[in-house]
């Protein structure tokens, strides 16, 4: 009777010494301990193997749909990426970029995602800013944030609360486009005092390679000084000014274009990092759940052999008693 109740169970409790195929059963790491053996049971139930099994075709199922969704996004945001890299480049090409430059009041502009499982990009981002932001901070400087994604503010508002000015989130819930950014990068500099703009971003090379990349844009005072010793803006100077404007005033009509074009390249190089990571992500998360199948399937003929094998004997031993 005993017996018969441990059976509905899903479970037998017996004195004997387990089998192999039990042992190794138990040894296996896809349970916990209070799964493998309760109660000094023999073997692990396969009902708890086939309740992981179905769990782990569920989550299956779904990296390779979140896989299949970001490989039919991604081609979409790789072309418009590709064609945004012709707005900035002829700004560094006329202005330069000056990574070094020394200024007073330095702002980083963290673009991250708002969403995760897309491997390491937001990290690698939130470690570049807070280095950068140790570099660029001193007794007479200082150094904040503006932070672009809900993901860049939850890691860096843990330490660096105090240093935040300002942070957008849900910037891609919507086609990320040139108008949407404009509007934002005005916001920010005119709620933003600066010398030096650092925007942090990760530069899509492949669906597995993205490059974190820094692109500075100096305020028009920042850019005079820099321009008066020699730097690179002293080459606007080669240039006839038409229209009857005055050099303070196109550096500072450059500077807002600039930086707008270079906050949409580096959305979009975000995203379409974020895409490929995604890809990479859950095609590894795929693998993983299928190997864990596998093993999960081999337990299963094990437990459900060595069931099978101890019914068996005891069927055996009773006719054995019997007979003698």
């Amino acid at each position: 009777m005993a017996m018969a109740a441990l059976r509905r169970e899903g479970r037998r409790v017996l004195l004997s010494t387990p089998s192999p195929a039990a042992a190794m059963a138990a040894r296996s790491p896809a349970f916990s301990q209070s799964e493998i053996a309760p109660l000094g049971a023999r073997f692990v139930s396969t009902q708890i193997v086939r309740t992981r099994m179905k769990s782990v075709k569920n989550i299956q199922k779904i990296t390779k749909a979140m896989k299949m969704v970001a490989a039919s996004k991604l081609r979409a945001v790789q072309i418009r990426t590709e064609n945004s890299r012709g707005l900035w480049q002829p700004f560094t090409a006329l202005l330069g970029d000056a990574p070094s430059v020394d200024v007073k009041k330095n702002v980083i502009v963290a673009v991250t995602s708002d969403k995760g499982l897309c491997g390491g990009i937001n990290s690698t981002s939130v470690k570049v800013s807070k280095a950068l932001q140790k570099l660029t901070s001193g007794a007479e400087k200082e150094s904040k944030y503006v932070i672009l994604g809900e993901k860049g503010k939850v890691q860096l508002i843990r330490d660096s609360k105090q240093n935040i000015e300002l942070t957008v989130s849900e910037l891609q819930k919507n086609p990320i486009n040139y108008t949407q950014i404009a509007v934002l990068a005005d916001d920010i500099l005119k709620n933003v005092e600066f010398d030096a703009l650092r925007v942090v971003f990760n530069k899509f090379h492949s669906v597995i390679s993205f490059k974190p990349t820094m692109t500075t844009i100096l305020s028009p005072e920042a850019m005079e000084k820099e321009s008066e010793s020699g730097g690179k803006v002293g080459d606007l100077d080669s240039y006839e000014i038409e229209g009857g404007e005055t050099k303070s005033e196109i550096l500072q009509n450059l500077t807002e274009f600039q930086f707008s074009c270079v906050l949409y390249n580096g959305a979009l190089e975000n995203a379409c990092s974020e895409l490929g990571a995604r890809m990479s992500a859950m095609d590894s998360s795929s693998r993983n759940a299928g190997d864990m199948l596998d093993r999960l399937t081999l337990t299963y003929n094990r437990t459900r052999q060595a069931s099978i094998t101890t019914e068996l004997t005891e069927i055996i031993s009773g006719a054995s008693a019997l007979e003698g």
